[in-house]
């Protein structure tokens, strides 16, 4: 397995290109235009990728169910790298999303050895954040979840160890904490369709998390009764899994159809049709009639000193309650894109794409585009200096966190009723 796509690696870099081409990701552009109002996130060529989000434009744009789903590994506390997901969610049900977001306290203590109780207090932090940046919904820790760990044991009768293997580099040193870990993160992603009913669901995450999404859509499928497909002159419902009964019941429920051993064939109607009443007698029958999960990919925002953003390079970051002190070091320190001498920075400008400091407020600091682009303008023209942008947005940065702080505390409550 290549490490560029390994969920636990402590590497960010990601290569886009294969990604897109190897594995089925495709360009967001294109189906955005299908929504009603385009995202920051997306305008700015934050999030990159998805895969079947035109299933979440349509559903924002005619206003049907849908939901948004995101996890978080309480292995430490939040911090600025974990924002973008974040307003992504929030964003997401905004637009009329049912919202879910789970700790993922399992995976936090199979994989990083984090204890349940320091799981729970840096769990509390990310359920501040979400809730003070704006989240409504319903939020749980997986370990406290039983119907999570139902769906989670169901999820594991259709992954075997060759499939772990190949999708995350599993060998014979790995725990089986860790492999249950992987399946209950299955469970998070199809969770809600069991908890609020089958619909389209987005999951937000970066690019080192789609072997997750991979194989959650390969088990929402295998875990699903029927195929159903367009032949062209009819739709072809066949079975793989389901009962003499449901095969039955789909026949009484298409007056035209015809019926055969294990596949019934409908004229006259479209698969869209034939799949919603399809998916109703799935689940009268015992059946989940999950969708395939979808998803959106971000890009990484790169660390204040260049490379990428880690916990484990403190001056890389800065968390949402670090000292003024501490912030305004990390910030006036920052690496970026400006030119050796200030002769030179006037003469020739900056390179805002690989400046931390002009990143950082694409990102989160500025949220005007017409501000966005005349910093750009700015720093391209050499008007800027670097230390002026600093100081620029030192007095974004300290405002944005002491507004978050504030909301933070304020609901604080809520993270506790988890």
């Amino acid at each position: 397995m290549d490490s560029e796509i390994n969920p636990w690696s402590n590497s960010q870099t990601v290569d886009l290109d294969r990604l897109f081409s190897e594995f089925g990701i495709e360009p967001i552009g294109e189906v955005a235009r299908n929504l009603p109002e385009i995202p920051p996130f997306i305008r700015r060529g934050i999030v990159v990728g998805h895969r079947d989000y035109n299933l979440i434009a349509d559903a924002i744009r005619n206003r049907t169910l849908f939901h948004v789903l995101t996890g978080f590994m309480p292995s430490g506390l939040p911090h600025l790298g974990h924002l973008m997901v974040m307003k992504e969610v929030v964003w997401h049900v905004q637009q009329g999303g049912t919202g879910y977001v789970a700790i993922a306290d399992r995976e936090a203590h199979a994989v990083r050895g984090v204890s349940w109780e320091k799981c729970r207090e840096y769990g509390k932090e990310y359920l501040k954040a979400l809730y003070a940046l704006g989240f409504e919904g319903t939020t749980y820790y997986q370990s406290r979840n039983d119907r999570l760990k139902d769906l989670a044991f169901e999820a594991s009768t259709r992954v075997n160890f060759s499939e772990l293997n190949a999708i995350y580099g599993f060998g014979p040193d790995t725990s089986l904490s860790h492999a249950m870990s992987v399946v209950t993160q299955v469970a998070d992603i199809l969770f809600p369709q069991v908890d609020a009913g089958p619909a389209p669901t987005i999951v937000p995450v970066g690019l080192d998390q789609d072997p997750h999404l991979r194989l959650t859509r390969d088990v929402a499928y295998k875990l699903r009764m029927f195929t159903v497909e367009d032949r062209g002159e009819y739709i072809s419902v066949r079975s793989k899994n389901a009962p003499v009964g449901a095969i039955e019941a789909v026949h009484r429920a298409f007056p035209d159809s015809k019926k055969y051993a294990a596949h019934v064939d409908i004229p006259g109607l479209t698969q869209t049709q034939v799949e919603e009443i399809v998916r109703r007698i799935e689940i009268e029958h015992g059946g989940f009639g999950f969708y395939r999960p979808s998803s959106t990919y971000h890009i990484f925002m790169p660390g204040l000193q260049g490379g990428k953003m880690s916990s484990s390079v403190p001056g890389s970051l800065f968390g949402f309650y670090e000292s003024e002190s501490s912030v305004k070091k990390k910030v006036m320190a920052a690496l970026t894109g400006g030119r050796m001498t200030l002769e030179e920075q006037r003469r020739l400008g900056g390179d805002p794409d690989s400046c931390p400091i002009y990143l950082l407020n694409l990102f989160h600091m500025l949220e005007d585009d017409i501000e966005l682009a005349d910093l750009r303008r700015r720093c391209e023209s050499g008007e800027l200096t670097c230390g002026q942008c600093k100081k620029e947005t030192l007095e974004r940065v300290q405002a944005f966190l002491a507004d978050l702080r504030d909301r933070m505390d304020a609901v604080e409550h809520l993270a506790e009723e988890v």
